[in-house]
């Protein structure tokens, strides 16, 4: 009977010790994944602390490089604008220093030296002479002639026109009867000026020489070829 009982006794202090370890070990299995789980949320949370970083320097860089961009644009577009600006200064400069082919309406001057047809006085009154053709210059370039050319020699600042013997000297260049002078303007005020009553134009006629004038459309006067100098201005540095 004792034995029994004592049976009894160890298999329920067996199947409690059995349940203990058993309610241990679930115990244990829960708090390991409960710990594994918190591992692995702090790593994911890591790893998107991380991703979050590197994205956020991803877009700081992109603003970055947006803004450099930018600036690269409006740098450009600045420096085309001048460029264009200076490229349209420099050719209206060289259209008016005469280095550059133009083209334009205005009027065509045809003069010859004079024929005899009988006693004369003085026979140079029949010729083209370098002051007459001075005279015409100034007339054209104070009536706004803004190219003038004769005998295809392009007229400038510097341009100077003599005599050496039967021959005129244009910029160096010789020229001789006939001469064609060529100028670039609003047509009436030019006629005006060379070819008014009294006007030097006339003057030639009543010696005689042979003068013709007229209006011509899209007239081309070609540039001028030699060096343009200076020897005493300077630039003021201002």
């Amino acid at each position: 009977m004792k034995n029994k009982s004592l049976g009894i006794a160890l298999g329920i202090v067996c199947f409690v010790l059995g349940l203990a370890l058993t309610l241990q070990i679930r115990t244990m299995t829960i708090e390991n994944s409960v710990v594994s789980q918190t591992f692995a949320d702090d790593e994911l949370k890591d790893s998107l602390l991380q991703w979050k970083e590197k994205y956020e320097k991803a877009v700081a860089n992109l603003d970055a490089s947006s803004k450099e961009l930018d600036e690269i644009r409006q740098s450009a577009t600045t420096n085309a604008s001048n460029a264009e600006e200076k490229n349209a200064r420099l050719k209206t400069n060289n259209l008016l220093l005469g280095t550059t082919n133009v083209q334009g309406n205005g009027i065509v001057i045809e003069l010859a030296d004079g024929k005899s047809t009988g006693m004369i006085l003085d026979a140079s009154n029949l010729l083209i002479h370098d002051g007459n053709l001075r005279e015409i210059i100034n007339e054209l370039a104070n009536a706004g002639a803004e190219a003038i050319e004769i005998n295809g020699q392009r007229i400038v600042n510097s341009t100077y026109i003599m005599c050496a013997g039967n021959v005129i000297l244009v910029n160096g260049e010789k020229i001789s009867s006939p001469c064609t002078i060529k100028a670039i303007g609003q047509q009436e005020r030019l006629l005006g000026a060379v070819g008014r009553a009294g006007g030097i134009l006339q003057q030639l006629e009543m010696n005689d020489l042979s003068v013709n004038i007229s209006k011509v459309s899209n007239i081309k006067i070609n540039k001028f070829n030699g060096a343009l100098t200076k020897k005493y201005m300077r630039d003021r540095g201002e």
